[in-house]
């Protein structure tokens, strides 16, 4: 699972489809107690999963 934020989303969707071959899963995070950490990819709070 990758934790992201929104201006990265395409980057983690490309990222599971590599790896995995399958269709990713994206999952917004809604609250701010769901944002646990920040983006895989920046600094910023992650507002997204994406997964398999």
């Amino acid at each position: 699972m990758i934790y992201c934020c929104k201006e990265h989303v395409e980057l983690a969707l490309d990222i599971v489809v590599d790896e995995h071959e399958t269709a990713p899963v994206l999952e917004k995070l809604e609250t701010e107690s769901e944002l646990p950490t920040s983006c895989k990819f920046c600094k910023n709070a992650a507002e997204y999963i994406v997964g398999n």
